[in-house]
């Protein structure tokens, strides 16, 4: 392990040493949210390549379609993502025991124009491995995604879910906004 917790060697997504800096997420804990304690063996971090062999797109197709993803399609997709740098931050949940990737959430940064050329964040993808719910894991990962957006200088972090999950996502101040409306043009599912 390296100093900061995190193996040295992996490939991240993004740089780990965010997530460091979070100590709003780390120390107050509201909204009910449990912290990742250390001495438990679930670790929170950024996706990384060795993640593929960790059930990541298994734990995705609990949340949609994946098909078939090879891992050098896996690999392609993943360094594209990289080079956008401070745009994805897929940050996942890993069970050290099992070497199992169990949660997982996206945070989209998308640079703006508007509101004097800051970004905006999306999260996406939100996904608890369904025999490790109701640990409140999904509850650290958009809590862990909120703190991010506000790290990363973001003027708002969004998000579109369907309606059973409404409740959940009020719980960190999300909100319908007046008048606005979820619309799509699905090509293929």
């Amino acid at each position: 392990m390296a100093e900061n917790g995190f193996q040295g060697a992996l490939t991240y997504i993004y740089d780990p040493a965010i997530l460091l800096r979070l100590t709003s997420f780390q120390a107050e804990y509201k909204n009910g949210v449990t912290p990742l304690n250390p001495g438990e063996t679930l670790k929170l971090r950024p996706l990384c390549l060795e993640d593929y062999d960790k059930g990541y797109l298994q734990l995705l197709s609990q949340l949609t379609s994946v098909g078939d993803v090879t891992r050098e399609q896996f690999e392609d997709r993943f360094n594209k993502m990289k080079a956008c740098d401070d745009t994805y931050y897929v940050t996942v949940i890993e069970d050290t025991t099992s070497k199992q990737v169990i949660g997982s959430a996206t945070l989209v940064k998308e640079q703006k124009f508007i509101h004097r050329s800051t970004a905006r964040a999306r999260v996406e993808d939100v996904v608890v491995n369904d025999s490790y719910r109701g640990k409140q894991l999904g509850k650290v990962l958009v809590d862990v995604l909120v703190s991010l957006g506000r790290e990363l200088g973001c003027y708002k972090v969004s998000l579109e879910c369907k309606d059973h999950n409404v409740k959940f996502y009020t719980i960190f101040g999300f909100e319908a906004g007046k008048g606005q409306n979820y619309m799509q043009i699905r090509f293929f599912d």
